[in-house]
């Protein structure tokens, strides 16, 4: 039987709990072995990505067993309930393995495939940052405060975050360079926590491309939450993965998506 003494925000909080637990024994440890997903590549997995997920799931068997899980590391599994929540157990593997803390625990609840609730937790620094539709925070070392975007209007005074040149084709980094020669500034390989970045008011853009459902869902959340914008490339949504674009606020989205519409 499902136990609903816990919001859903609650249960969320609890799995990024259970996955801080698991991860941080892990993390920055000389002797974690690393597998490849791919043949024709390099896609890492560790054992604290697959233990992650299986505590998360661990807690929704016990307060959400009715709902569907969509899982990184372990797939999907059907629920009765119409609602799906979406679990990337370390955004940024190849972060995680080179001990920067641009990972993180992204955990997203939908349904109908539009995420409603996101969680993006960064375990080392102790950040976490929570988007609902009554609810932007981020909770750290410094205690607890409200997530907002910032208000730059323009190209020319954007920060623009993104994990190329590592991912994408060759066309899809063609796009972002045509918005990075645009902007004021350009960082790369921030992994998920470029999308904590902007919700709290620190950076202006995000541009994306070979994303998954599980990489998306809850940034997506959280950057709406605090007052911004996330679509795909045409300006659709971007909730089952492919290319995105997460900006601060309409009118700077209207800009970089005017550039990315012909790529």
């Amino acid at each position: 039987m499902q136990e609903t003494s816990l919001s859903d925000l609650e249960v969320a909080e609890k799995m990024a709990d259970a996955a801080r637990s698991v991860i941080l024994p892990f993390f920055r440890q000389s002797n974690l072995e690393t597998d490849n997903k791919l043949a024709d590549g390099f896609d890492p997995v560790t054992v604290a990505d697959r233990n992650a997920e299986k505590a998360m799931r661990e807690v929704l068997a016990k307060h959400r067993p009715d709902d569907g899980i969509f899982g990184e590391e372990f797939g999907q599994s059907s629920g009765a309930s119409g609602r799906t929540w979406v679990l990337d157990p370390i955004d940024g593997t190849r972060g995680f393995i080179s001990g920067t803390p641009t990972w993180g625990v992204l955990i997203a609840l939908n349904a109908q495939d539009a995420p409603f609730l996101g969680v993006i937790d960064q375990p080392y620094i102790g950040e976490r940052f929570v988007g609902t539709s009554d609810l932007a925070q981020v909770t750290g070392p410094t205690g607890t405060s409200r997530l907002k975007t910032r208000t730059t209007q323009t190209l020319d005074q954007a920060i623009l975050f993104t994990t190329f040149p590592e991912v994408g084709t060759p066309e899809d980094r063609a796009g972002f360079e045509a918005v990075a020669q645009n902007v004021r500034l350009t960082r790369y390989g921030m992994d998920c926590y470029a999308y904590a970045l902007l919700a709290a008011g620190q950076i202006d853009l995000v541009i994306e491309s070979t994303l998954l459902a599980y990489d998306i869902q809850a940034p997506i959340a959280v950057i709406k939450a605090a007052g911004g914008v996330v679509t795909n490339w045409q300006g659709g949504p971007a909730h089952n993965g492919g290319r995105a674009l997460a900006a601060a606020n309409p009118q700077l989205h209207a800009a970089a998506l005017e550039i990315l519409r012909t790529y």
